[in-house]
């Protein structure tokens, strides 16, 4: 099993171009990894970019770890199968929150 990488305690944001040129501002709500692979999960920032749902956009993520300043990958995913995994962990990942903030956060020691 993936180690899951500990992002939470820095607010990121991502700016992304998109295909008609217009360019969108992102949160980094997580990065995930799912089958040896990691997906980076964005909120868009822009008022007309966000939908009443809260949609968020998930794209395949990769880091050159050779290159630690190289600006990492998102990478569209093309494959239904490939993103429905992704997805299904980023909804695995909202019921893991819900159920820390329920439970207060904190596991007892």
């Amino acid at each position: 099993m993936a180690k899951e990488k500990n992002y939470e305690d820095e607010e990121m944001t991502v700016d992304l171009e998109l295909e008609d040129g217009s360019k969108v501002s992102c949160q980094v709500v997580t990065i995930l990894p799912v089958d040896g692979r990691d997906y980076i999960v964005l909120l868009p920032q822009e008022e007309n970019s966000v939908s009443d749902e809260g949609e968020v956009w998930i794209y395949r993520y990769s880091e050159n770890p050779d290159d630690p300043n190289e600006e990492p990958q998102l990478d569209y995913i093309d494959d239904d199968d490939e993103y429905e995994r992704a997805a299904e962990a980023f909804d695995e990942f909202l019921d893991n929150c819900e159920f820390d903030e329920l439970s207060g956060g904190d596991s007892p020691e």
